[in-house]
């Protein structure tokens, strides 16, 4: 039996592995969107990375993410985004092997779409 490991409810830690996965296979077969392009390729920079090679860093990223390094709301917050409007935000800091620094992913489930809202090394101030 898995516990939460936070108090607080949703989600759970099955729930958070869950939507992982979810996100490593809409990667995978190709179903997957930037929210902010040009804000995604800002941060990019930051990390010395091609956008031509955020598929496979995404994948390799949400490899090393486990879901102890939730940084999200309890319940997660949703989106005022039009494109992604009421649509679940799970948001994780972790310390990437990959990229050799302290990462903070944003993302969306909405559909079949893994939408990508932050990419970026973990800043102090972020929001969640």
């Amino acid at each position: 039996m898995i516990l939460d490991f936070q108090c607080g409810g949703r989600p759970s830690y099955r729930e958070l592995d869950r939507k992982l996965q979810q996100a490593r296979s809409a990667i995978q077969e190709g179903r997957w969107a930037i929210l902010e392009p040009d804000v995604i390729h800002g941060d990019l920079l930051e990390l010395d990375v091609l956008i031509s090679e955020l598929p496979s860093l995404l994948l390799e990223a949400l490899g090393e993410i486990t879901p102890k390094a939730y940084r999200g709301n309890r319940p997660p917050a949703r989106s005022y985004e039009e494109a992604i409007k009421n649509a679940e935000l799970f948001s994780f800091v972790w310390q990437s092997k990959t990229l050799g620094c302290n990462v903070y992913l944003k993302f969306a489930l909405k559909g079949d779409i893994m939408w990508l809202v932050s990419f970026h090394k973990d800043r102090e101030n972020r929001e969640t």
